[in-house]
């Protein structure tokens, strides 16, 4: 079953204008059935629904948007030069930087087949495929990590990538601070005293999480990884840190556990600990204190909820799924500050 449901009013665009473009580049005729997609907190992401194929159609949200923000020219750009070298991207088709069609750029990609994974999951699924999932989305993460970053090298912008994240997430978090939120100046400035010289330098995806991950638990492997917004040349471990901050093991505290939104609880998935473990260990890394990874990775899931939740308090959106956020980014906040305290 496909995740989608009809448009919502404010994120509608003019169909038949971006099919006469899109026909360029397909041989589809009729217009396509459009729908958008539940999840998603960020960049809006449609289905195309032809008579012969399903297209997936990314763009930017309405309102005002954080500078270098859904960069729809940079995330075609990666899932294109990655195309060889990382068989797991979407195929490419077009990307639009007419704003007369849609207001903003936007790209065209095809569907990848297979099975995504949220909050919870169908009863069907065995401890076996549970198994599946968590193997083959840590031995993912170390296979995009072994890409040669020189396919991206304009996206590199050399060493001191971790000074750059803590410099650059704190800005955004002050940037977009709203007065029912913790100011998180005792937390940035941990952050920004106690971090490490980077680890290494190569293709990370910024939102590794198993919503954003294909499988075809039949094949027992994933098809297809989704949602490379974020995705740069840097440390490997910043991206594991970022990606274990959406991971609620089965013994968290109710607050923390309420965000949830995949099954990484389950019986069958590692802790967070193990999580990092198996990583290291097919990896060949080394790291021998996580601690400010995770507190990194806390804190930049805040900011990018935060900056979604001003948003929201501001009118420009009006999705429902929003209405928690500012809650979630206190529960965030404070979970980092306690690794610290």
């Amino acid at each position: 079953m496909i995740d989608v449901t009809a448009v919502r009013e404010e994120d509608r665009f003019d169909i038949a204008k971006m099919h006469a473009w899109l026909s360029a580049y397909i041989s589809e005729v009729a217009l396509p059935e459009v729908l958008q997609f539940r999840n998603g907190a960020s960049n809006l992401t449609y289905l195309l629904r032809y008579p012969n194929k399903d297209l997936v159609l990314r763009r930017p949200p309405v309102g005002t948007k954080a500078v270098s923000a859904h960069d729809m020219k940079r995330e075609f750009l990666i899932q294109s030069k990655l195309e060889n070298q990382f068989p797991l991207v979407p195929k490419m088709i077009a990307l639009c930087e007419d704003h007369t069609i849609m207001g903003s750029d936007f790209f065209v990609m095809e569907r990848v087949e297979g099975q995504i994974f949220r909050r919870d999951i169908p009863s069907e699924i065995t401890p076996e495929n549970i198994a599946v999932m968590a193997r083959s989305l840590i031995e993912g993460l170390v296979q995009l990590h072994s890409v040669d970053a020189s396919i991206l090298a304009e996206l590199n912008k050399g060493s001191g990538y971790v000074q750059r994240q803590v410099e650059g997430w704190s800005k955004r978090y002050r940037n977009a601070l709203t007065d029912d939120v913790p100011n998180a100046e005792k937390l940035m400035t941990w952050l920004d005293a106690h971090q490490p010289a980077d680890s290494d330098s190569c293709v990370i995806h910024g939102d590794w999480r198993i919503d954003n991950v294909v499988f075809d638990l039949e094949k027992a492997r994933i098809v297809g990884v989704l949602d490379w917004e974020l995705a740069t040349v840097g440390d490997p471990l910043m991206d594991l840190g970022s990606a274990l901050a959406y991971w609620v093991d089965r013994d968290d505290e109710p607050a923390f556990a309420s965000l949830r939104r995949q099954p990484s609880h389950l019986p069958g998935m590692p802790t967070r600990n193990e999580f990092v473990s198996q990583y290291l260990q097919l990896s060949g890394r080394t790291c021998n204190d996580f601690t400010f990874y995770e507190v990194f990775g806390l804190f930049r899931l805040a900011v990018i909820i935060q900056q979604i939740w001003a948003r929201y308090r501001a009118g420009q959106t009006t999705n429902p799924a929003f209405a928690t956020f500012g809650d979630a980014v206190n529960t965030l906040i404070n979970r980092a500050e306690g690794k610290i305290a």
